[in-house]
This record gives structure tokens, C-alpha cells and sequence, in this order.
């Protein structure tokens, strides 16, 4: 996970009680997103899809930025078409990784968030900002329409709102992004750490089979008409509910005491 020509970790993971931190490492570039790092994502969450000790995931960055998307610099020097269909379809893949993976991803965001930074706050399943944060899709002022960012986009936002972030490229501060819906909570700076553990620490609690079976119901239903998605998460319930953890709930709700997971 280092950059060529560096001993620089791109990105760095630490498994700590269920919970798994990536960051990104790319400080002086503002975190952007290389191929390499794009893949060193994938990597991750590829690792995931059977890792039951793992049952958080916190997405955060060092540096003066969250992200500032896709590295420029490095797509520049290339000019065949064939290159950027694969480093966006190569992007594509890596953020519909992640909302496979059975833990809940927590974006943890500073600084700025812009571009395809900004689609990866929008991508994670949950998002916890400092009043510093901003965030924007602004490669339409470069000539760029944000197109791979505007599909998470236009899932959190609702569409006039969506509308006017990808069109303008302007700045929304924090309150403006958690009014829209794109992040779940803005507190100040020296909170943030607190906040984002206070939401894992929530998630993990519950039971790790039905947080994993909701995220994937969660997801598959979201494109599904009205009827076939009632059908569909009525089946996973109805499923759900033979399990032991759910049985336990159960009980441990009628006898007024905390349930006791079979599966931490």
C-alpha cells in the first residue's frame, strides 16, 4: 500500500475491537485518489466480505483534507480514452464494494471533501463531519462533470439539492451538508473522534448477523418497485426472525434484560 517511488503508506488500517480505521495517507496531496489507492480500497473491502471479527468500518484521513477525489496529475498523463473508462470503472467497482461489505462504513471527514472525495462520503453508509468540513462536486468549474460522484449524489440529496451541487461546483459548509442529508452529524472539531466512536461503539452492539443482513436487504431493495421491495424485505425478515440472535432479542425484550448476541 505505498506509492511508487516511496516509502509513504497510501493507506494505513488499524483493527481495534471490532473496529477497522482505513486512512487515507496521500497528506500532501490531499488525500486524491490514485489508481493505486483505488485498488488498495478494493483490497480492503475484498478482505471484509468474510471477516466476521471485523464490525465497524471507519473511513477517515490525514492531512489538511478529507479527499479531494480522483489525482489528477497522474490522469493527465495519459490521453487514451481506454485508460479513464477502466480508472473510473476500476472507482465504480470499489464503491459498490463497499456498500456489499457486511459492516456499516463510518466516514470520518475534515477539511475538504470535493469531487470524488465527495462521492466517497456520499458512498459510505453513514458520515460524521467537523463544523470545518465542507464539501463540493466541483469539476464542472475544470470542464469535468462530477458524473461518478453524482450517482451517490442524487441517492443522498434530494434531486434539486443534487442538482445545484453538481451544476454550480459551489461549497456547502457542514450544517448545509447535514441539512441535505449527506452527512448524519456535524460537531465541532475536538469532537469528532468522540462522535464517530460513539456511532461504531452504537452499531456494535447490536448483533452482527442482523446488522449484516440489513445492510445487504438495505441495499438490494433501494432500486426495487414499492411491492417487490415489501415482498423481498419481507422475506428477509421473515428469515431473519429463525435466527438465535433474533430469538434472543426477543426474549431478552420480554424479560426486561440486554441480550446476550450469540455471534459478537
Amino acid at each position: 500500500m505505498s506509492d511508487r517511488g516511496s516509502n509513504e503508506q497510501r493507506l494505513l488500517r488499524e483493527d481495534k475491537d471490532g473496529i477497522v480505521t482505513l486512512t487515507l495517507n496521500r497528506p500532501k496531496q490531499y488525500n486524491a485518489l490514485t489508481e493505486e489507492l483505488v485498488a488498495d480500497l478494493q483490497g480492503v473491502f475484498d478482505s471484509l466480505m468474510e471477516d466476521n471479527a471485523a464490525r465497524v468500518v471507519v473511513i477517515r484521513a490525514n492531512g489538511k483534507a478529507f479527499c479531494t477525489g480522483h489525482d489528477l496529475k497522474q490522469m493527465s498523463a495519459h490521453t487514451d480514452e481506454s485508460y479513464f473508462r477502466e480508472e473510473f470503472a476500476s472507482s465504480g467497482r470499489m464503491m459498490v464494494a463497499m456498500t456489499k461489505i457486511p459492516q456499516p462504513v463510518i466516514a470520518r471527514i475534515h477539511g475538504i471533501a470535493t469531487a470524488g472525495g465527495c462521492q466517497l462520503v456520499a458512498n459510505c453508509d453513514l458520515a460524521v463531519a467537523s463544523e470545518d468540513a465542507s464539501f463540493a462536486t466541483n469539476g464542472i468549474a475544470n470542464g469535468l462533470f462530477c458524473s461518478t460522484p453524482s450517482v451517490p449524489i442524487s441517492r443522498n440529496l434530494n434531486r434539486k439539492q443534487a442538482f445545484e451541487m453538481l451544476f454550480t461546483g459551489e461549497f456547502i459548509d457542514a450544517p448545509t451538508a447535514l441539512a441535505w442529508g449527506l452527512v448524519n452529524r456535524v460537531v465541532p472539531a475536538d469532537r469528532l473522534d468522540t462522535a464517530v466512536a460513539e456511532l461504531a461503539d452504537s452499531i456494535k452492539s447490536k448483533s452482527r448477523v442482523t446488522v449484516a443482513s440489513g445492510k445487504r436487504m438495505f441495499y438490494e431493495q433501494l432500486n426495487m418497485p414499492l411491492l417487490e421491495a415489501y415482498r423481498f424485505a419481507g422475506d428477509v425478515m421473515a428469515k431473519d426472525m429463525m435466527s438465535e440472535d433474533a430469538a434472543e432479542g426477543i426474549n431478552a425484550f420480554v424479560e426486561k434484560r440486554k441480550p446476550v448476541w450469540r455471534d459478537r
